[in-house]
């Protein structure tokens, strides 16, 4: 054990429990208090008065685990378990960091259908702290302060993560916006259409072919995901073939963006469109950007709004009208756009992984403290 360190059940040290839930008629100060759960302010339910912080966790629900601290009044939610050190030999915060990673909360949750953390569960986990309140005063300063910078280098991060992403959007929107000299206007018919026809991915020769549904297709990104071929899949509904000269759209939720630039032959989903581009009128390249324009996907939304899944038929699709330049045009717009592209992911990749090491260092900070390293 850590000299000048000791180790007591979570239950000896801390009060554990949940609220009960009553009507928000009951509420007082006509509900002007927050409402908080472990992961922020939520519903209408129990009031717990009480003017000190208090330590909350998730006890119900996919978020199970989860730790957050209340403001001195507010209403607490059913599905948060309030975590109350006793007497004054625990800090809160440094209780708050424990759970972030000094214990192992994941044994505690039971039921897979309904992940739920209950007293029973907690009280008897072990937990190690400083017996010296002042030292778990300083280890949680260093951890407030190290969090801090944290959390401001991880702002800076998504900013720019943000902003990478907004400088080639801003750019697409103005390609298709501004039209220039010698720019037609054109329908989506005239310009590329479905040739494709549905077959049967359970004959011999298609077995071996990659499947492309919906779901394997990233958002706004154009790449793919967990890719499996149609026997893998032991797929038995009608596929669509689809090779390198074509556009893969995906008709569902238009919202999300979902547009493949093909290179390699395959087959997809019946809730995908192959659409080849006219050779003598539209580089491929430029009709997949298109598709991922702004003004195309507000388009495509309007004409799916409707009960249900929300679809772009066929008829809306192709209907869709806007400026084509000449194929000269089109090469020169698509190097751009492409090196524009290339350009934001690679930076889209340093940045996300700069959230990752910072999230990994935040880990690396509590193992050490709970090590008594700090």
């Amino acid at each position: 054990m850590k000299q000048g360190w000791a180790v007591k059940k979570l239950g000896e040290l801390c009060e554990l429990y949940q609220p009960k839930t009553i009507s928000s008629k009951d509420m007082c100060e006509d509900g002007q208090y927050p409402v908080f759960g472990a992961n922020g302010i939520i519903g209408k339910y129990d009031k717990y008065n009480h003017e000190e912080p208090q330590l909350l966790i998730t006890c119900r629900g996919a978020t199970c685990g989860s730790v957050n601290i209340s403001e001195p009044q507010s209403w607490i939610n059913g599905n948060a378990m309030v975590v109350r050190p006793i007497d004054d030999s625990l800090h809160i915060k440094f209780v708050e960091y424990l759970f972030r990673g000094g214990i192992d909360i994941s044994k505690t949750i039971t039921g897979a259908a309904q992940p739920q953390i209950t007293r029973q569960s907690l009280s008897p986990i072990l937990i190690s702290f400083p017996q010296s309140f002042p030292e778990q005063q300083r280890i949680v300063a260093i951890l407030d302060e190290a969090f801090e910078a944290i959390a401001k280098a991880k702002t800076n991060a998504e900013q720019n993560l943000k902003n990478a992403k907004e400088l080639f959007e801003s750019y697409l929107q103005s390609v298709f916006e501004n039209k220039g000299d010698g720019w037609e206007e054109k329908t989506l018919e005239d310009v590329c259409k479905i040739t494709s026809k549905l077959i049967d991915p359970k004959k011999s020769e298609f077995q071996n072919l990659v499947h492309v549904g919906a779901g394997n297709i990233e958002s706004q990104k154009g790449t793919l995901i967990d890719l499996k071929t149609a026997k893998e899949e032991n797929l038995i509904s009608g596929k669509f073939l689809f090779d390198e000269s074509m556009i893969l759209y995906s008709k569902i939720r238009p919202y999300l963006m979902k547009v493949v630039n093909c290179n390699f032959k395959g087959l997809c989903s019946a809730d995908i469109y192959p659409l080849w581009p006219f050779d003598n009128k539209m580089q491929k390249d430029f009709l997949y950007h298109l598709l991922l324009s702004k003004n195309f996907t507000e388009y495509a939304i309007l004409g799916s709004q409707r009960a249900g899944m929300p679809k772009v038929n066929r008829e809306h699709l192709f209907s869709y009208r806007f400026y084509l330049p000449p194929l000269s045009e089109q090469e020169q717009i698509v190097q751009k756009l492409n090196a524009l592209s290339a350009e934001t992911k690679r930076l889209e990749t340093i940045y996300q992984k700069n959230i990752e090491d910072l999230e990994e260092l935040k880990k690396s900070i509590l193992q050490k403290a709970f090590n008594g390293e700090l």
